[in-house]
């Protein structure tokens, strides 16, 4: 008998703890995980890949068999159009841009971004775009019943007879409606919520999220059908799940925004069929999202006259030039530790720049909180930011105003020279377009003033930040 029970044991599965976060591993739970430092992200789960039920296989399963059935090679000796790929060109210039020119045909895609932020509306205005081009879709809500979905649409005046809502988290059964209706785009609102059911696991586990991209990527392939997944984010900003999820999709974007601010980014992290870091800018209104298609008026909007620690930069995302304001503030403090605070740039990169200014110029803010914003909750990463937010520090210190009609790009090292920058001339024709007379940039930069023939007097060409302070006062 006591063999007998052992045995019985041995065919029970043991189940194990996986970090939600890295995939660890562990046979017991553990309140931390010793590979992320991540607080509570180990969840039992229970093998269970081995009983995936004939149904599944047939509906599931055989979508990965048909890929190997299908492969070809294809010689690259073959004209150009030959191996053109088919895009879908919605007619919202926005997505299309960061799409790289509408969204390709069979393509998987993820899109993440924080709850409420309008990942939902985003996707329903773009399903019924592209269904006003003729494109066939369904739209499949795991977390909204089809009630919901119907009446979210109809706020948003998509009344399109190809766009077909439902409301299932069994992957099994959306892919079997799927392969039955063939329609030209599968949006699944959100990867989260799906699961195999065979799959011993809850919802929104990793194991759940692994299997579940790994079939809806396949069956895009072997489909030809363009499938578009919603991913939720953790509180650090990435997308939830394996990091696996990211690499298994041939585009991810990233849908964000302050909620303080009506604006949305939708920025590219990775896409296999165009430019990465393209950003299309939208604005919510009581009708949904809308379009801006000059977005440097938009953060220039309110842009002071002659104000003290404010400076226009050109920054450049993805192939799009944009006009942000820099602002900077400092005040005088009495604690041992003054503050340093940065909105929309490094807080690391401040701090170098405050000491720079300190070494070479002998402006000290030992005595004095600094806190620099970029105007409009835009983020920027490039080091062509340092020229404007040195100047901005300088305006405000010594309290002399910057015109608002001067444009300023440039990187500082930690020497104090000012170096070039990449996509000077996109950077000078933006603000060129928006009436900028005035710009203080990088010597470098002469040779394409001297192309574009603009007048030497407008512009002050800068080799190190000593000459920065009398360039400001003759602004």
């Amino acid at each position: 008998m006591l063999v007998g029970r052992m045995r019985d044991m041995a065919k029970k599965k043991k189940s194990h703890y996986i970090c939600q976060k890295c995939g660890m591993q562990q046979s017991k739970w553990e309140g931390r995980c010793s590979d992320c430092d991540t607080w509570g992200s180990f969840i039992e789960e229970i093998p269970g890949e081995d009983e995936i039920s004939d149904k599944l296989k047939g509906h599931v399963i055989s979508t990965k068999k048909s890929v190997g059935a299908g492969a070809s090679l294809v010689s690259l000796d073959q004209k150009i159009e030959d191996l053109k790929i088919e895009r879908f060109i919605s007619g919202i210039h926005e997505v299309d841009r960061v799409l790289g020119g509408g969204l390709v045909e069979g393509s998987f895609l993820l899109i993440g971004g924080e709850p409420g932020i309008g990942k939902s509306t985003l996707l329903m205005q773009y399903a019924g775009a592209l269904a006003k081009t003729g494109v066939d879709l369904f739209y499949i809500s795991g977390e909204e019943s089809i009630a919901q979905t119907g009446a979210r649409a109809q706020r948003l005046g998509v009344f399109e007879k190809k766009v077909h809502v439902g409301s299932e988290n069994n992957l099994a059964v959306i892919l079997s409606i799927a392969r039955e209706k063939k329609p030209q785009v599968l949006i699944i609102d959100s990867i989260q919520t799906l699961f195999l059911p065979e799959l011993n696991s809850a919802p929104g586990t990793m194991t759940q999220i692994r299997e579940c991209t790994g079939y809806l990527m396949t069956f895009a392939k072997s489909q030809k059908i363009s499938v578009i997944i919603v991913g939720h984010v953790t509180k650090d900003g990435s997308i939830a799940g394996p990091k696996s999820l990211e690499h298994m999709v041939d585009t991810v974007l990233s849908f964000e925004g302050d909620v303080n601010y009506g604006f949305r980014l939708l920025r590219t992290l990775k896409n296999r069929f165009g430019a990465t870091h393209e950003l299309g800018i939208f604005q919510m209104e009581g009708c949904g999202l809308k379009e801006i298609h000059n977005p440097s008026e938009m953060f220039l909007g309110n842009c002071g006259k002659g104000a003290t620690g404010s400076a226009v930069f050109a920054t450049v995302e993805g192939t799009r030039p944009l006009l942000c304001e820099i602002q900077s503030l400092s005040n005088q403090t009495n604690m041992t530790l003054p503050r340093r605070t940065a909105v929309g740039i490094d807080l690391n990169r401040l701090a170098l720049l405050i000491a720079v200014i300190g070494r070479h110029l002998k402006v000290h803010f030992n005595d004095a909180d600094v806190f620099v914003n970029v105007a409009g909750g835009l983020k920027i990463n490039e080091t062509a930011a340092d020229l404007p937010v040195v100047a901005s520090l300088l305006s405000t210190f010594l309290d002399i105003p910057i015109d608002a009609k001067v444009m300023f790009f440039g990187e500082i090292g930690l020497t104090g020279e000012v170096r070039s920058v990449s996509f000077a001339d996109m950077r000078i024709r933006e603000a060129l377009k928006l009436g900028f007379g005035k710009f203080v940039v990088p010597i470098s930069a002469k040779k394409i003033f001297e192309e574009l023939e603009i007048s030497a007097e407008d512009v002050h060409f800068i080799e190190h930040i000593k000459e920065l302070l009398d360039i400001l006062k003759m602004l």
